[in-house]
């Protein structure tokens, strides 16, 4: 072997350090390393003399382990050939094809069977030899050099060739490497903004279908997906119902819904709770179970995912298709993955939402026995628990309000020494592994009998500075699917459920602390009223009728004798004497609307009709009664009832000078009937409509003949639990809206 000088090695060690140095830097890519590798291949063949170097070339190629194949867009030339000619490829059969199976160096010239390219050929090339490009015995490319003359190469050539095919193989490998590293940060780049805007997709938008089809969009484009759908659990929790579906060009989509059970891919991973990344729905087991997400439309690939909360318990399925063949990868399920915890938030959070609106809704409109049911309702629903439970504190008692199975309305457990009153001391939440086994827990037998194991307790705050009112606890059993873990969603939706339980509680001591001041209120009202109409009644009843007696008695001082001869005469006066103050007694007893009310259900029509046939009303004024046979019944009194729509008809009448309609009309809102009363008179001017329900309001046509106007129609109406209200412009009409509670079982 021929010895190697220190000039051929100073260039063999310039030429690496060159290719080093290409290689290491990010920004030249792989094309400037191909480049100097060719170029240091031509140099060593020419010892650097530009005179020789139109005597050698030197090609590469790098290999596509996808295909298995090399890539020609990769090729690069050096030498006698770089100007552009013979841009051939490797023969699948050729130098480059034998020396990758060999995985050693193959020459042209021992390979008769072979031979050169024809294009290199054609060129010029009388000699080759080609070398595999491995590393860790995987082939990244191949290096070609041709020799313009004919004669083999020397031993110190093929040495040289020898050091400089391992420093390319390793400086491709490690390039190949840091490019495919550097596309995995910027997918995982990609991906996490995606999940940053999934996130603040979620805190955005209101409904849950648009939540659900942004993320669906972002799983299609992220995984070059064609379809997607996502299906939710219904309320039985046996099938899984369209919410959300995206892709361009769908024709006739699959929405029905599907059981949660082994005949679909969506179903088995629902009933399973495992994702599935399908790389051929034809083959295998998953054709049978194949149901297309578009009829019209040939799929190839699927990838599933289950939507699974903190808890184990499941939402629904998300599912994504290609038509291509294993089009995802387990990237691509671990992505969805992440974005069906997004889509899972953003139900919960959804649920919560509903859940609260609801709440404050019923605050207003329902008694506390309803807001607690409902609380504990929702509790089992939102936390996937079979049962819950509401306390509150009584002295140092805890009384069981509503509980959804186990505990009785009623039952007591003492504050002290429990696991509820745990809770209400701590002022936090409190978690037990197994109530069974858990000695604060009092009703131990119950559990063992109900197979309660896990519970979660919170106490009823109004606010931070707030004392508890009671407790909210939830339990799970053995026979449940899902474990309860208490997690920090669990957690905050009880905690969220009890808050608006404790509001429950305080509204309704305000309430009930109002509707005590209102009744001394309408208790003090009366009695006034009890006083003024009294005294009128007794100034006229003593200019009146009292004065009969004293008649009776005059006539008796002086006509004695006459009245002592007829007998006759003389009981008549002591008759009429008597009945005068009989009279008077039943003057009295019939001022029934004096008396304390005592509120029962009541018929409005029959009121309006009781009302219509004591009012005197003139030829010329028309009465027509609108949809009052349909209204339910409402609490009130049936004769006072009748004496507010006496009034109102009267006032009606007055002003409307003996011609034009009245309007009697009903319908019902929520748990209020509401009966309004309009006529077609000259109106009541905007700055009265207050005044005139005032005690000492006068007018010269609305004040009725019982002396105190609309105040009485409106204390009568308070007392029922309703109110009254006036519409009108002063000019065309005016119209009186009664809002009456409906009665029990009405609504």
């Amino acid at each position: 072997m021929p010895s190697v000088d220190s000039a051929v090695l100073a260039n063999l060690n310039r030429i690496a350090a060159a290719i080093n140095r290409a290689s290491s830097e990010a920004q030249a890519g792989l094309d400037e390393t191909l480049r100097k590798i060719v170029a240091g291949a031509v140099e060593l063949m020419t010892g650097g003399s530009v005179n020789v170097a139109g005597a050698v070339t030197a090609v590469i190629f790098t290999f596509d382990p996808t295909t298995g194949t090399f890539d020609p867009r990769s090729r690069l030339v050096a030498g006698s050939l770089a100007a552009g000619a013979a841009s051939e490829a490797p023969r699948p059969d050729g130098l480059g094809a034998r020396a990758l199976r060999q995985r050693s160096r193959v020459l042209s010239y021992e390979a008769g069977d072979l031979g050169l390219h024809q294009a290199l050929a054609a060129a010029g090339a009388q000699v080759g030899v080609c070398y595999p490009l491995i590393v860790a015995d995987q082939p990244v490319g191949a290096l070609y050099v041709y020799l313009h003359e004919q004669r083999p190469f020397t031993e110190l050539e093929l040495l040289l060739l020898d050091n400089l095919v391992n420093l390319a193989a390793m400086a491709i490998h490690n390039l190949q490497q840091f490019e495919r590293v550097q596309r995995n940060l910027e997918r995982r780049e990609d991906e996490l903004a995606r999940l940053r805007r999934a996130d603040l997709l979620i805190s955005s938008r209101l409904r849950l279908e648009e939540t659900l089809e942004a993320i669906l969009q972002m799983a299609l484009e992220v995984t070059g997906a064609r379809h997607g759908i996502f299906r939710l659990v219904d309320a039985t929790g046996k099938l899984l119902l369209t919410r959300a579906i995206a892709g361009d060009d769908l024709g006739r989509p699959a929405v029905e819904a599907l059981p949660i059970n082994a005949t679909s891919i969506t179903g088995w991973v629902a009933k399973h709770r495992q994702p599935l990344c399908i790389a051929d729905v034809r083959a295998g087991p998953w054709a049978r179970l194949y149901y297309p997400l578009d009829h019209e439309r040939e799929m190839r690939s699927e990838l599933a995912v289950p939507l699974l909360a903190a808890s184990g318990r499941l939402e629904g399925v998300i599912n994504l298709e290609s038509p291509h063949l294993g089009a995802f990868s387990e990237d691509d399920s671990l992505l969805l993955q992440s974005l069906a915890t997004q889509a899972v938030i953003a139900i919960q959070d959804v649920r919560l939402l509903d859940a609260l609106q609801e709440l404050a809704e019923r605050l207003l409109t329902q008694s506390l026995q309803e807001v607690f049911g409902r609380v504990v309702d929702l509790a089992c629903e939102l936390l996937d628990v079979p049962v819950s439970a509401l306390w509150t504190l009584d002295e140092q008692d805890l009384v069981m309000q509503c509980a959804s199975a186990g505990h009785v309305r009623g039952d007591r457990v003492p504050l002290l020494g429990s696991l509820t009153g745990e809770a209400i001391a701590r002022r936090r939440w409190i978690f037990s592994d197994d109530v069974r086994a858990d000695q604060r827990f009092v009703h131990t037998e119950l559990a063992i009998r109900q197979g309660w194991t896990q519970a979660l307790v919170v106490p009823l705050l109004a606010g931070d500075d707030s004392d508890p009112v009671g407790a909210l606890s939830v339990y799970n059993t053995e026979a449940h699917p899902n474990q309860f873990a208490a997690s920090d969603w669990d957690v905050k939706v009880l905690t969220f459920l009890a808050h608006n339980a404790a509001l429950a509680v305080r509204s309704s001591a305000h309430q009930e602390a109002l509707r005590l001041a209102r009744e001394q209120r309408a208790a003090a009202e009366t009695f006034a009223a009890v006083g003024d109409i009294a005294a009128n009644l007794l100034h006229r009843l003593n200019n009146k009728i009292g004065a009969i007696p004293v008649r009776v008695e005059g006539i008796q001082d002086k006509c004695q004798e006459a009245l002592a001869a007829d007998e006759y005469l003389a009981a008549n006066l002591e008759e009429i004497a008597r009945s005068a103050g009989e009279a008077m007694e039943a003057l009295s007893d019939s001022l029934f609307y004096l008396r304390p009310i005592q509120p029962a259900p009541v018929n409005i029509a029959a009121s309006v009709a009781q009302a219509l046939a004591t009012t005197h009303v003139p030829p010329g004024i028309s009465i027509r009664l609108i949809a009052l046979d349909d209204l339910p019944p409402v609490i009130a009194g049936q004769q006072r009832l009748a004496l507010v729509f006496v009034n109102l008809l009267e006032n009606a009448v007055t002003a409307m000078d003996g011609a034009g309609i009245i309007r009697i009309s009903g319908a019902v809102r929520g748990r209020w009937a509401e009966i309004r009363v309009s006529d077609n008179g000259p109106g009541i001017a905007p700055e009265l409509h207050e005044k005139i329900f005032e005690f000492n309001f006068s007018g010269a046509k609305r004040s009725s003949k019982l002396g105190f106007g609309l105040w009485w129609v409106k204390t009568l109406i308070a007392r029922f639990g309703g109110s009254i209200t006036v519409e009108s412009d002063g000019r065309r009409g005016a119209t009186f809206t009664l809002r009456l509670p409906l009665a029990a079982g009405a609504v």
